[in-house]
C-alpha cells in the first residue's frame, strides 16, 4: 500500500463538506488511501524518518513525504467546456499542455465532434494524451469541422437543416457510451441560417438527449431563440434538471441580464432552481464583467466554471482554467464555491460522480427518462479508494488586471496558481501560463466588442 502523503494543506473536498489542514494519502497504485482522520488507522511511516533498521527492510517499508504546507489540496480540476479536437478542427487546443500542465485532470470536450467526425477524436487526440477526456456529440453531423467563434460574418454548422440528424446522433453516442456523455448545440442567429433554423435544431438537440438520456449543453447567445416565456422554445425556460447553459455571463444581446430591470431574468432564476446548470464557459466572447458583477450581487452564482479554451481564447481572454477561477474569486464567488465548480458539480455533470449522477437528478425531479451513463471514473472527490485525481493550489497575493470579453479590465488581488499535479497517483510537470493581461487580446476583444454593436445597430435599423 505504501505510496506518498499530501501533508499539511489545506484540504478542500466540498463534496464531503471537508476543509481542514490536513494530509491526502495516495497508494502505490493510485489510489485514494484516506484523508484527515481516515489516515490514523493506515500506521503512516515516512521513508525520511525512518530507523537505520527500517531501511534494511527495503525501500518500499514507508510513504514518502511531500509537504505542502500553505497549499491548496483539492481533487482534480475538472474543466466543462474545452476544445479538445486538435489539428481536425479550427478550435482545437492541445490538452497536454494547456489543461494537465495548468492543474486540470480531467476535461469535456463541448461539441467539436459530430457523428460523422467523432470517430478521430478518441484515435488522435485520447489516445495521445494524458490528460482524461469526455465529450458531447454536437448535433450537427460535421460538429465544428469547419467553425470558429460566432462572429458577425454569418455561416456557421447549422446553416442547413440536413445536417441536423437525430437518429445520425443517437446511434453515435450509444455507441460511444463510454466517453460521450451529452449533446452539444449552439443557438446563435449566426450559425444557424441567420436564425431561421434555429428552432428546429433546438427541438432536435432536445430530443437527441432525451432519447439517450443525457444532458443537453446550450450555447445561448445572439439567438432569436428567448429566455423563457411565449409559445415556441425557450433557451433556459425549455432545460430539464441536469442540462447545461453555457456561456452564462456573456455580455452580448440577449444575456441573462434583463434589459429593462438590471436584474437576473426570472426564467433564468427559475430554470436554476429547477436543476439546470449554469456554466461559465468564458471562452474569447462569452464573459462579460458588468454580467457576472451583477449576477454575483444577487447571490446568482455559477454551477460550472470552465473557460471553453480554444485557439482564440488561449492566449487571452480565458487563458487557463485557474485564471477563470480567478475572476470568480476577485467578483466574491465563495472559495468552497470556486472548487465545487471546477470538481463535484461538473463530475456530476458529465455523469461520473457515482454519488450525484443523472440517475439520482432524475429521482429528485421526477423525471421519467433520465439515466446514469454507467460509467465509474470517480473523479471529482477525494473519497478513500478513488482515482487519485489531486491539484495543489497555491493562492497567490497580486495586483494584477486581467480583462473580459469586450477588453474592460478589472484588478484582481489574489490567483489562483497550480503547484503539482497527479492523475491516477502520477504527478505530471507544471507550467507557467500565459501571463495576463496579453494586451493584443484586451484590443482584440475591444474591437470585437465594436463590430458586434456595430453589427446589432445595423440589424436595428432593418427592423424598423
Amino acid at each position: 500500500m505504501p505510496g506518498f502523503v499530501l501533508r499539511n494543506g489545506r484540504v478542500i473536498d466540498p463534496s464531503v463538506g471537508l476543509d481542514a489542514i490536513t494530509d491526502v494519502c495516495v497508494t502505490a497504485d493510485g489510489h485514494i488511501a484516506g484523508t484527515g482522520s481516515e489516515i490514523l488507522g493506515l500506521k503512516v511511516e515516512f521513508k525520511n524518518r525512518e530507523t537505520p533498521e527500517q531501511k534494511g527492510q527495503g525501500e518500499q517499508s514507508g510513504w514518502t513525504e511531500i509537504d505542502v504546507t500553505g497549499c491548496l489540496v483539492t481533487p482534480g480540476l475538472i474543466d466543462c467546456h474545452v476544445h479538445a479536437y486538435e489539428h481536425a478542427t479550427p478550435l482545437g487546443i492541445n490538452l497536454d499542455k494547456t489543461c494537465l500542465a495548468r492543474g486540470v485532470t480531467s476535461v469535456l470536450d463541448a461539441g467539436s465532434a459530430g457523428s460523422s467526425t467523432v470517430p478521430g477524436l478518441p484515435k488522435y487526440v485520447e489516445e495521445t494524451s494524458q490528460t482524461r477526456l469526455f465529450c458531447l456529440l454536437h448535433i450537427a453531423r460535421h460538429g465544428l469541422a469547419d467553425a470558429g467563434c460566432v462572429s458577425t460574418s454569418g455561416g456557421g454548422e447549422c446553416d442547413s437543416l440536413n445536417v441536423v440528424d437525430v437518429d445520425a446522433c443517437v446511434k453515435t453516442i450509444s455507441t460511444y457510451r463510454d466517453k460521450i456523455v451529452g449533446v452539444k448545440v449552439r443557438l446563435a442567429r449566426m450559425v444557424a441560417d441567420n436564425g431561421r433554423n434555429e428552432p428546429e435544431i433546438y427541438r432536435r438537440a432536445l430530443q437527441a438527449s432525451l432519447a439517450c438520456s443525457v444532458p443537453l449543453m446550450t450555447h445561448h447567445s445572439i439567438s432569436s431563440i428567448p429566455l423563457g416565456g411565449g409559445t415556441g422554445l425557450n433557451c433556459p425556460g425549455d432545460l430539464r434538471p441536469g442540462d447545461i447553459y453555457t456561456h452564462c455571463f456573456h455580455g452580448q444581446v440577449g444575456n441573462i441580464v434583463d434589459q429593462d430591470t438590471g436584474k437576473v431574468n426570472p426564467y433564468v432564476w427559475k430554470a436554476k432552481k429547477r436543476g439546470v446548470l449554469f456554466d461559465i464557459g468564458h471562452g474569447q466572447g462569452s464573459f462579460s464583467w458588468k454580467v457576472a458583477e451583477q449576477c454575483a450581487s444577487e447571490g446568482f452564482w455559477p454551477d460550472i466554471i470552465s473557460t471553453d479554451l480554444h485557439t482564440g481564447s488561449l492566449s487571452g481572454p480565458a487563458y487557463d482554467l485557474v485564471a477563470v477561477m480567478s475572476k470568480m474569486l476577485h467578483i466574491g464567488m465563495p472559495l468552497i464555491e470556486v472548487i465545487r465548480a471546477v470538481t463535484e458539480t461538473p463530475a456530476r455533470a458529465i455523469g461520473e460522480d457515482t454519488n450525484t449522477s443523472w440517475s439520482r437528478l432524475e429521482k429528485k425531479h421526477n423525471l421519467t427518462t433520465g439515466t446514469t451513463t454507467g460509467k465509474d471514473q470517480e473523479i471529482g472527490q477525494l473519497g478513500s479508494g478513488r482515482r487519485a485525481d489531486i491539484t495543489v493550489l497555491r493562492l497567490q497575493d497580486i495586483s494584477k488586471d486581467i480583462e473580459d470579453s469586450q477588453g474592460e479590465l478589472r484588478s484582481l488581488q489574489k490567483a489562483f496558481v497550480p503547484v503539482k499535479v497527479f492523475m491516477d497517483g502520477k504527478e505530471f510537470s507544471v507550467t507557467e501560463g500565459v501571463i495576463w493581461p496579453n494586451q493584443e487580446s484586451v484590443k482584440a476583444c475591444q474591437e470585437r466588442t465594436a463590430e458586434f454593436k456595430a453589427d446589432d445597430l445595423a440589424r436595428e435599423g432593418k427592423g424598423k
